[in-house]
């Protein structure tokens, strides 16, 4: 009756494809995306008096007969997607280092040309437990969908067999002589109501939009991850950028120390300027513990990450690291991309889509619902007498119906609370759209902006390195005392940080960047035991 496929870009997760010769369920995927401004499924409260489900042609007529028969004999709204609000152009779009040229994102980190940041990504794609959880949660809504469209076809089917040993009483007022009998029967039974106004083809249409929704989250759970797994590891190379300068800017002030001590000694100066040495120096060294920790707590985030125990990167990663090489140009294209590779976005548009089907079923309720029924078997009292055909041979067929006529407004308020909820789902949609785009504009704003940040603490901390070579040199030939020295230091100090930090802050604004457009879900999930792209 079917076939097996594998269902999207998921090689795990296999779902029930019915062969689409003579098939009725052949088509049932929802309408393509294609935007329309237009909400035809909102048609306002509705008010039909509560004896209308005692007559069929009322029904008929109330709900529309012609999109009854266009919609191929299904009953609710058919969907379509609708429109969202995007800007024409990003805020920034004619800054020089962005391109508004659309760009494979799907292994955007390639742009820092740094292996250890592609492999750690690799090996969180593979083995993130998260987005394992995301899978096996595709892999349940798959399973879901091959549940709805089994109730497409005879929901009932059963083998049945009994044996029964009976005694009748002999004493009443019709006594039995032989009051002891057996029974024997064997039979199949089968048991169908027919689909006639979409109740499970809406369904399957409600599963099917269910599966692109999770397949979405899915996704959206990869963005996420190789966002935070890159944004870790430049956080991590950003404390060890903070953490060199800082034991340069030591090892400065420790020979400026010295070089006081060596005047003070020499009685050219006092012991201020040794203990003002010292306290710049002490200070510089108390931020080396903190970036340290720092490192350590990014080291610890990445191994999580990774889907692995904690243990020291150090080996892996390298003692000594610097923030990755930047991209000259950063291709952004265009606000309504947004739309198609976001996977939020397209996450909460497939939950419309779903919704809208959902509508259709509750509509289904209002109808009368016609079965097919029927039975083949055996019986008799013996059981060398059960094969006894024709003789011991019993069936029974015919058709029936049930009409729920006195639901006292029940499912018509169902159907106004699946409008209602499609309604909500509405406008999250559009909201998502709005959110989207305001990720994607702060991110280029913060990208754009540190850059500047970084250019004037350039050099900030290029003239500070002047001034107190400058100084030092006045110090040694006696013309200034020691706090012209002690100032520059902790200035250089603060500036090396502070630079470092910028740096850093380019790289986030770039993976957020690249986060926020909706890039890296396109590879194909690597199957286990294998090596991820």
């Amino acid at each position: 009756m079917g076939a097996v496929e594998f269902v999207g870009r998921f090689p795990s997760i296999r779902r029930l494809s019915v062969a689409p010769t003579g098939d009725p369920l052949a088509g049932l995927a929802p309408s393509p995306m294609a935007p329309d401004p237009s909400l035809p499924l909102r048609t306002g409260r509705r008010t039909a008096p509560a004896l209308a489900t005692a007559c069929l042609p009322l029904l008929l007529g109330a709900c529309g007969l012609g999109r009854w028969l266009e919609n191929g004999f299904k009953v609710g709204p058919e969907y379509a997607q609708p429109g969202a609000e995007v800007a024409d152009e990003w805020i920034d779009y004619q800054e020089p280092g962005l391109v508004r040229d659309e760009a494979d994102l799907s292994q955007w980190w390639q742009v820092f040309e740094d292996p250890v940041l592609a492999r750690l990504i690799a090996e969180a794609r593979q083995q993130n437990l998260g987005l394992q959880a995301s899978l096996a949660r595709v892999a349940e809504v798959a399973a879901r969908l091959g549940i709805a469209k089994g109730e497409f076809w005879p929901q009932s089917q059963a083998i049945e067999g009994a044996f029964s040993r009976n005694k009748f009483s002999g004493a009443g007022n019709f006594p039995i002589a032989d009051q002891w009998a057996s029974s024997w029967s064997l039979g199949v039974s089968i048991g169908w109501e027919l689909d006639l106004w979409g109740r499970y083809r809406r369904s399957i249409e409600a599963a099917e939009a269910d599966l692109q929704a999770t397949q979405a989250d899915y996704d959206d759970a990869v963005v996420l991850l190789l966002g935070e797994v890159a944004a870790t590891y430049m956080r991590y190379r950003t404390f060890q950028e903070r953490l060199a300068a800082a034991q340069r800017n030591t090892a400065i002030q420790q020979a400026n120390y010295e070089l006081a001590v060596l005047r003070r000694d020499a009685g050219a100066v006092s012991d201020r300027d040794v203990e003002q040495a010292k306290q710049v120096l002490e200070q510089t060294r108390a931020r080396i513990p903190v970036l340290e920790l720092g490192l350590r707590e990014a080291n610890n985030a990445l191994c999580v990450l990774r889907g692995a125990p904690v243990r020291d990167l150090a080996d892996e990663l390298g003692r000594e690291g610097t923030i990755p090489t930047l991209p000259a140009q950063v291709a952004i294209g265009v606000p309504a991309d947004l739309l198609r590779r976001r996977p939020d976005i397209r996450s909460a548009e497939r939950q419309l889509a779903a919704q809208s089907a959902r509508i259709g079923v509750a509509e289904s309720d209002l109808f009368p619902h016609l079965s097919l029924f029927g039975g083949l078997g055996v019986e008799a009292a013996a059981s060398g007498d059960l094969f006894d055909t024709p003789t011991s041979l019993v069936g029974f067929i015919g058709p029936s119906f049930r009409w729920d006529v006195l639901n006292y407004g029940r499912f018509e308020n169902n159907i106004e609370a699946q409008q209602q909820r499609f309604e909500q789902l509405i406008q999250r949609y559009r909201a998502a759209v709005l959110q989207a785009d305001r990720e994607a504009e702060d991110s280029i704003a913060a990208f754009l902006f540190s850059q500047r940040a970084a250019a004037s603490l350039q050099q900030s901390r290029d003239a500070a390195d002047r001034a107190l070579q400058i100084t030092l040199d006045q110090y040694r030939e006696g013309a200034v005392d020691f706090t012209a020295v002690f100032l520059f230091a902790g200035t250089l100090a603060d500036q090396d940080d502070a630079l470092a930090s910028a740096r850093g802050s380019i790289a986030l604004g770039l993976v957020a960047l690249y986060r926020s457009l909706g890039g890296g879900w396109q590879l194909p999930v690597a199957p286990a035991g294998t090596t991820a792209p």
